[in-house]
């Protein structure tokens, strides 16, 4: 008896060392992953350059006027699109309601420099509408007046057509989650469809619609391409020249701590204003949502608010991408396409994998030694989402370049050879950057998975004398496959998008979809580049079915009608 009790005093110790490697080495991935936002943010607290002092006085005022000016019709417009959508087709009736539940989300998958390319295209003046109206009416040069596309306002109209789906997923989701009992006590109290909205539905769904405005608002402050083409000065824009047209890193390194700032604005302000509010439902009962059915004109206009986002997001630029990909086989149906496509793909897929690894091993560890230290790396290291790839393309070279001339000088200096670049400028420090960038998607993704996993399955399976490493691939992962694709999937096509930190990190004489798209669209060859753009677009249809088929799911009760 004596030996056994011995025997359970010291067994929980067992596993006590390889948890404390799993802490230690969970705190470490978070610093390494943090990096570059370090880096970049240490920049601010350097001596000022000659090109930074030059910047100040120049063109900094412009790059903060026009990013917020961005900012704030992008935001007027994602919340004017997104909430009304949102809001009919989670409590109204009317027709091809269902159809528009996932149809809305289309835009998600086109890119925001891609329907620029698109609609310049099709809206400049040697372009097919301003072509037809001249042949229509006999206009001639400056006989007309037609909105300029590459402008701010343009740029406001692109961003908001494709990042309202945030804002509408996440009001849509809120929706869908509230009471029958709220919405049935406001109908009682003699709120109309209209009232009901404002007074009840929108107040409780403002937490998720503050995150989704965010979301697309730190997408805005991210753009690259999109505002680039349209020749508008903001910091993206910025940090491009500083880096490559003046040749001073450290001056872009403070220009995007300056950007990140912004973002980190963005951030505090999201929480505050969820930390402020407390927002409860008041019944667990939750049965089929009380639909209002819409009839005359209010079921006409119902179906002109869904519709014109969808067709002008992404059913006009992919109709338009389409003819012209078919119209130049020439830019598809060779071996540069299929280079193209493969550099995108396996480099997609490589980073997908790591970050998903990534993912799976910093939840688990949070979940094996949940405790502050973790929760803060775990935090620390999935914040690259929100800051734009051009700062972390540019936190990535940074210290890559400094290691890469330190062990260059010193093996000059030791064994008289040189290394080169053994980092910066290969494919190593692109699919950190994506990694860094990314992490968040899947860890989301991951945490959400675990939590569903009951802890007493982690302690059956320890009870048998396994592992945590071997609990995580034997119990838990085999659980866990649908969410594990689903992160895959949606870090694929986030990687398979992304145009700022690839342009800068990419090795020479190394092209991906995204950046030929870019190269092509910026030598005026838009119909050269729309099979790329279209692959790209196809790609990105994938995430969109995964998110409307969760956002359906998400009622409490199984609203099948939903």
């Amino acid at each position: 008896m004596n030996q056994a009790v011995i025997h359970v005093e010291h067994d929980p110790a067992l596993p006590r060392r390889p948890l404390d490697a799993w802490k230690a080495g969970l705190v470490l991935v978070a610093l390494i992953l943090a990096l570059p936002v370090l880096v970049v943010f240490a920049h601010l607290f350097l001596p000022a350059t000659d090109v930074w002092q030059h910047m100040r006085e120049t063109v900094l005022r412009d790059y903060v006027v026009n990013s917020l000016l961005l900012m704030l019709g992008v935001g007027v417009g994602v919340l004017l699109i997104g909430i009304p959508a949102a809001w009919l087709v989670s409590l109204c009736e009317f027709p091809g309601r269902r159809l528009f539940q996932w149809a809305l989300l289309l835009p998600l998958a086109m890119p925001a420099y891609i329907i620029a390319y698109t609609y310049t295209g099709m809206l400049d003046f040697p372009g097919p509408v301003q072509t037809q109206l001249r042949e229509w009416f006999g206009w001639g040069y400056g006989d007309y007046w037609f909105p300029e596309i590459r402008s701010l306002g343009g740029a406001m109209v692109m961003l908001s057509l494709v990042l309202y789906p945030y804002v509408y997923l996440l009001a849509r989701a809120a929706f869908l989650e509230q009471s029958v009992c709220v919405l049935e006590v406001s109908r009682t109290l003699g709120n109309g469809p209209w009232a009901g909205f404002m007074r009840v539905a929108l107040p409780l769904a403002r937490p998720a619609i503050i995150t989704g405005l965010s979301l697309a608002l730190m997408e805005t402050l991210a753009d690259y391409g999109t505002v680039a083409y349209f020749g508008i000065p903001t910091f993206t824009t910025g940090i491009f020249r500083t880096w490559f047209g003046m040749g001073d890193p450290g001056a872009a390194a403070q220009l995007a701590g300056v950007l990140m700032t912004f973002v980190f604005v963005l951030i505090v302000l999201e929480r505050w204003s969820r930390r402020r509010a407390r927002f409860h439902h008041t019944s667990s009962r939750y049965t089929q949502l009380p639909r209002y059915h819409l009839k005359g004109w209010r079921r006409a206009a119902a179906l002109f608010v869904c519709i014109l986002p969808v067709a002008l997001g992404f059913l006009l630029p992919a109709t338009q991408l389409t003819v012209w990909a078919v119209g130049t086989t020439d830019e598809w149906m060779n071996t540069e396409f299929l280079r193209l496509t493969w550099n995108s793909l396996s480099l997609a897929a490589i980073a997908a994998l790591l970050a998903v690894a990534l993912a799976l091993f910093m939840a688990y560890g949070q979940r094996l030694r949940p405790s502050w230290t973790n929760a803060v790396a775990v935090r620390v290291a999935g914040m690259g989402y929100a800051i734009p790839g051009t700062v972390i393309a540019v936190g990535v070279m940074l210290p890559f370049a400094w290691l890469d001339n330190t062990v260059d000088g010193w093996m000059r200096a030791s064994f008289g050879i040189s290394t080169g670049l053994l980092l910066s400028g290969t494919l190593v420090a692109l699919i950190f950057a994506y990694c860094v960038r990314f992490l968040a998607v899947s860890l989301q993704t991951v945490e959400a998975a675990l939590g569903k996993i009951k802890p007493s399955m982690d302690d059956a399976a320890r009870s048998l004398g396994m592992p945590p490493n071997r609990v995580l691939r034997h119990v838990h992962m085999p659980i866990m496959r649908g969410s594990l694709l689903t992160a895959l999937l949606l870090v694929f096509v986030d990687v398979l998008k992304e145009l700022p930190a690839t342009l800068i990190l990419r090795p020479f004489n190394f092209n991906t979809l995204a950046v030929r798209t870019f190269e092509l669209a910026s030598d005026e060859r838009l119909a050269d580049a729309a099979s790329a753009a279209l692959a790209i677009v196809i790609a990105g249809i994938i995430p969109v079915i995964l998110l409307s088929r969760t956002i359906s799911r998400s009622r409490p009760g199984h609203d099948t009608a939903a």
